[in-house]
């Protein structure tokens, strides 16, 4: 079933749960349970395909979290527009979610390293997922192509020297990708719907520039993703070969849910 989501969730935390500003539009918050709820005998992959569907045609909006190096983090919840890396904390929190309390604190746990809602604790690279937790994603990378590729990088250095956020420490951390000219049918066989995807750069002190979910559709794999693109901006499906293989590579994370 296709859901349209045209609802605004804006939780205002400066700690813990201390202040919550709750609008759902024109879905209350029954439904929303509801729609979590309906999925949840089903496998991981699945869930997160159908939760992802929800924000399908979602506008794009950069920067869509509240904090930096001089402003207090809030803790922000608003379906009604999506970077690609809060749409993948969202979809996640909500694959793992039967209430939308259990959410909140999911996405936290999701979003922030030790779930201290501050900006030099949030998750601002995707190699986060795996090198500071061990239990929401697994970096699959490796085991899924014999072509699989490992470089060392020190995550937030910038070529200069300099840092690419000044309250976040340097992270030497080994990067496994897959490059873009050995990603074929025999590579997607390995998928499974729900991998998230991240798009490897050479950029120094990055990981990947952008972020998506992998899904086997009726129409072939594909791409789902808030798309930065001028043709797009929105969350859309893109066919997944011919987006990956203009790219540098993909790393690959699976939920352990």
């Amino acid at each position: 079933m296709k859901y349209k989501l045209t609802c605004l969730l804006l939780f205002v935390v400066p700690m813990a749960f201390a202040k919550t500003n709750l609008t759902t539009g024109n879905i209350n918050e029954n439904k929303l349970i509801d729609i979590i709820k309906s999925d949840s005998s089903l496998k991981t992959g699945d869930r997160i395909k159908n939760i992802s569907q929800l924000f399908l045609d979602t506008p794009y909006v950069a920067n869509r979290l509240i904090g930096s190096e001089h402003d207090p983090e809030e803790l922000v919840i608003d379906f009604t527009a999506l970077d690609c890396f809060t749409y993948l904390d969202y979809v996640e929190a909500l694959s793992q979610s039967d209430s939308m309390m259990a959410f909140t604190e999911k996405l936290i746990d999701v979003r922030y390293i030790d779930g201290q809602i501050d900006y030099s604790k949030r998750r601002h690279f995707f190699s986060d997922w795996v090198h500071t937790t061990d239990d929401t994603v697994e970096d699959i990378t490796q085991t899924i192509s014999d072509d699989a590729q490992s470089t060392v990088k020190q995550i937030n250095r910038s070529k200069s020297g300099g840092k690419f956020i000044q309250s976040v420490p340097v992270s030497k951390r080994k990067i496994n990708y897959i490059p873009s000219d050995r990603i074929d049918e025999t590579m997607l066989s390995n998928l499974k719907t729900g991998d998230y995807i991240g798009i490897y750069t050479n950029i120094d002190g990055l990981d990947v520039t952008h972020t998506g979910i992998f899904l086997n559709t009726s129409e072939g794999p594909v791409l789902r993703h808030a798309s930065s693109k001028k043709a797009d901006m929105k969350v859309t499906d893109s066919p997944f070969l011919e987006y990956v293989k203009s790219t540098p590579g993909i790393m690959v994370f699976r939920s352990m849910a």
